[in-house]
Protein backbone atom coordinates (compact mmCIF):
# COMPACT_ATOMS: atom_id res chain seq x y z
CA UNK A 1 0.00 0.00 0.00
CA UNK A 2 1.58 3.37 -0.73
CA UNK A 3 0.63 6.96 0.56
CA UNK A 4 0.72 10.03 -1.09
CA UNK A 5 -0.31 13.40 0.02
CA UNK A 6 -0.65 15.90 -1.95
CA UNK A 7 0.39 19.52 -0.01
CA UNK A 8 -1.60 22.54 -1.73
CA UNK A 9 -2.78 25.90 -0.74
CA UNK A 10 -5.68 27.34 -3.54
CA UNK A 11 -6.99 31.13 -3.39
CA UNK A 12 -9.62 31.01 -5.38
CA UNK A 13 -10.27 27.31 -5.62
CA UNK A 14 -8.72 26.90 -9.35
CA UNK A 15 -5.34 25.24 -7.82
CA UNK A 16 -7.90 23.04 -5.13
CA UNK A 17 -9.81 21.64 -8.19
CA UNK A 18 -6.19 20.62 -10.03
CA UNK A 19 -5.52 18.80 -6.36
CA UNK A 20 -8.59 16.55 -6.35
CA UNK A 21 -8.31 15.90 -10.29
CA UNK A 22 -4.74 14.89 -9.57
CA UNK A 23 -5.83 12.54 -6.79
CA UNK A 24 -8.19 11.07 -8.83
CA UNK A 25 -5.53 10.29 -11.01
CA UNK A 26 -3.38 8.88 -7.83
CA UNK A 27 -6.09 6.74 -6.75
CA UNK A 28 -6.81 4.86 -9.94
CA UNK A 29 -3.82 2.98 -9.22
CA UNK A 30 -4.43 0.22 -7.12
CA UNK A 31 -3.45 -0.41 -3.74
CA UNK A 32 -2.82 3.49 -3.23
CA UNK A 33 -4.22 5.85 -0.79
CA UNK A 34 -4.26 9.51 -1.50
CA UNK A 35 -4.43 12.67 1.23
CA UNK A 36 -5.29 15.84 0.27
CA UNK A 37 -4.08 18.58 2.95
CA UNK A 38 -4.80 22.48 2.67
CA UNK A 39 -1.46 23.55 3.62
CA UNK A 40 -2.87 26.37 5.64
CA UNK A 41 -4.79 22.83 8.26
CA UNK A 42 -1.53 21.47 8.31
CA UNK A 43 -1.47 21.37 12.17
CA UNK A 44 -5.13 20.04 12.18
CA UNK A 45 -6.13 16.22 11.68
CA UNK A 46 -6.03 14.92 8.49
CA UNK A 47 -7.69 11.19 7.51
CA UNK A 48 -7.11 9.66 10.42
CA UNK A 49 -4.00 11.20 11.12
CA UNK A 50 -3.16 13.56 14.50
CA UNK A 51 -1.97 16.23 11.42
CA UNK A 52 -1.25 17.06 8.11
CA UNK A 53 2.44 16.93 9.36
CA UNK A 54 1.55 13.33 10.59
CA UNK A 55 0.24 12.19 6.87
CA UNK A 56 3.02 13.95 5.27
CA UNK A 57 5.49 12.02 7.48
CA UNK A 58 3.66 8.73 7.10
CA UNK A 59 3.77 9.14 3.29
CA UNK A 60 6.00 8.08 0.23
CA UNK A 61 5.49 10.70 -1.55
CA UNK A 62 4.40 14.35 -1.76
CA UNK A 63 2.65 16.57 -4.52
CA UNK A 64 3.12 20.11 -3.48
CA UNK A 65 0.96 22.24 -5.34
CA UNK A 66 -0.08 26.17 -5.62
CA UNK A 67 -1.07 28.97 -7.45
CA UNK A 68 1.35 31.36 -9.37
CA UNK A 69 1.34 34.49 -7.74
CA UNK A 70 3.86 36.81 -9.10
CA UNK A 71 6.33 34.85 -10.58
CA UNK A 72 6.42 31.99 -7.08
CA UNK A 73 4.06 29.82 -4.95
CA UNK A 74 1.70 31.54 -2.74
CA UNK A 75 2.48 33.43 0.64
CA UNK A 76 0.43 30.50 2.02
CA UNK A 77 2.39 27.69 0.52
CA UNK A 78 5.98 29.71 0.93
CA UNK A 79 4.91 29.77 4.63
CA UNK A 80 4.38 26.15 4.95
CA UNK A 81 7.33 25.29 2.86
CA UNK A 82 9.84 27.35 5.82
CA UNK A 83 8.05 25.53 8.08
CA UNK A 84 9.11 22.21 7.16
CA UNK A 85 12.36 22.84 8.43
CA UNK A 86 12.00 20.81 11.32
CA UNK A 87 11.28 17.86 8.68
CA UNK A 88 14.87 19.04 6.88
CA UNK A 89 16.66 19.22 10.52
CA UNK A 90 15.77 15.52 11.47
CA UNK A 91 15.58 14.19 7.78
CA UNK A 92 12.04 12.73 7.77
CA UNK A 93 11.04 13.39 4.03
CA UNK A 94 14.57 12.24 2.28
CA UNK A 95 14.52 9.83 -0.20
CA UNK A 96 11.00 10.09 -0.58
CA UNK A 97 8.95 11.00 -4.28
CA UNK A 98 7.96 13.89 -4.71
CA UNK A 99 6.26 16.11 -7.86
CA UNK A 100 4.50 19.71 -7.96
CA UNK A 101 1.73 21.65 -9.81
CA UNK A 102 1.03 25.32 -10.36
CA UNK A 103 -1.63 27.22 -12.53
CA UNK A 104 -2.46 30.64 -13.20
CA UNK A 105 -4.36 32.90 -15.82
CA UNK A 106 -2.22 32.63 -18.88
CA UNK A 107 -0.83 30.03 -20.67
CA UNK A 108 3.05 30.31 -19.00
CA UNK A 109 2.46 32.81 -16.65
CA UNK A 110 6.00 31.98 -14.78
CA UNK A 111 4.50 28.69 -13.42
CA UNK A 112 7.56 27.11 -14.57
CA UNK A 113 9.18 29.28 -11.80
CA UNK A 114 6.95 27.85 -9.34
CA UNK A 115 7.67 24.40 -10.21
CA UNK A 116 11.54 24.71 -9.83
CA UNK A 117 10.37 25.92 -6.46
CA UNK A 118 9.26 22.70 -5.61
CA UNK A 119 12.48 20.56 -6.92
CA UNK A 120 14.46 23.10 -4.89
CA UNK A 121 12.58 22.65 -1.59
CA UNK A 122 12.08 18.94 -3.06
CA UNK A 123 15.40 18.71 -3.17
CA UNK A 124 16.76 20.26 0.27
CA UNK A 125 14.47 17.42 1.71
CA UNK A 126 16.78 14.68 -0.03
CA UNK A 127 13.61 13.45 -2.17
CA UNK A 128 13.66 12.83 -5.59
CA UNK A 129 12.19 14.68 -8.46
CA UNK A 130 8.95 13.20 -10.34
CA UNK A 131 8.69 14.75 -13.59
CA UNK A 132 5.32 14.77 -15.99
CA UNK A 133 6.69 13.32 -18.67
CA UNK A 134 3.39 13.51 -20.60
CA UNK A 135 4.24 14.47 -24.59
CA UNK A 136 2.03 17.72 -25.35
CA UNK A 137 -0.38 15.95 -28.11
CA UNK A 138 -2.23 19.53 -27.98
CA UNK A 139 -4.80 17.78 -25.75
CA UNK A 140 -2.58 16.22 -23.43
CA UNK A 141 -0.13 18.61 -21.86
CA UNK A 142 -1.25 21.20 -23.93
CA UNK A 143 0.85 24.38 -21.38
CA UNK A 144 4.21 21.95 -22.77
CA UNK A 145 5.44 21.49 -19.05
CA UNK A 146 7.73 18.89 -18.64
CA UNK A 147 9.44 19.50 -14.73
CA UNK A 148 5.57 19.16 -13.47
CA UNK A 149 2.07 20.09 -14.23
CA UNK A 150 1.25 22.96 -15.24
CA UNK A 151 -2.33 24.04 -15.84
CA UNK A 152 -4.04 27.63 -17.15
CA UNK A 153 -6.99 29.01 -15.16
CA UNK A 154 -8.23 31.68 -17.49
CA UNK A 155 -9.17 33.74 -14.80
CA UNK A 156 -12.70 32.67 -14.70
CA UNK A 157 -14.27 31.16 -12.28
CA UNK A 158 -13.38 27.32 -10.80
CA UNK A 159 -16.99 26.33 -12.05
CA UNK A 160 -15.45 27.32 -15.30
CA UNK A 161 -11.86 26.31 -15.20
CA UNK A 162 -9.63 24.95 -15.49
CA UNK A 163 -10.72 23.28 -18.85
CA UNK A 164 -11.17 19.68 -19.51
CA UNK A 165 -8.11 18.76 -21.23
CA UNK A 166 -5.65 20.49 -18.20
CA UNK A 167 -7.82 18.62 -15.69
CA UNK A 168 -7.68 15.26 -18.14
CA UNK A 169 -3.88 15.98 -18.22
CA UNK A 170 -3.85 16.86 -14.34
CA UNK A 171 -5.20 12.92 -13.83
CA UNK A 172 -2.82 11.44 -16.00
CA UNK A 173 -0.16 13.06 -13.77
CA UNK A 174 -1.33 11.98 -10.72
CA UNK A 175 -1.23 8.20 -12.23
CA UNK A 176 2.25 8.65 -13.46
CA UNK A 177 3.14 9.89 -10.02
CA UNK A 178 1.12 7.02 -8.02
CA UNK A 179 2.74 4.29 -10.40
CA UNK A 180 6.13 6.13 -9.31
CA UNK A 181 5.93 5.53 -5.99
CA UNK A 182 4.78 1.70 -6.12
CA UNK A 183 7.45 1.15 -8.48
CA UNK A 184 9.93 2.74 -5.99
CA UNK A 185 8.70 0.95 -3.17
CA UNK A 186 9.07 -2.09 -4.47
Amino acid sequence: MSNITIAFHSGYGHTKKVAEAVAAGVESVAGTTVHLLDVTKVDEPLDGFASGWDALDASEGIIFGSPTYMGGPSGPFKTFADSTVSRWVSGAWQDKLAAGFSNSGSNYGDKGLTLYYFVTLASQHGMNWVSKALKNDGVTNRNGFSVGLGVQSDNDSPEVTPGEADLNTSKKFGARFAEAVARWNK
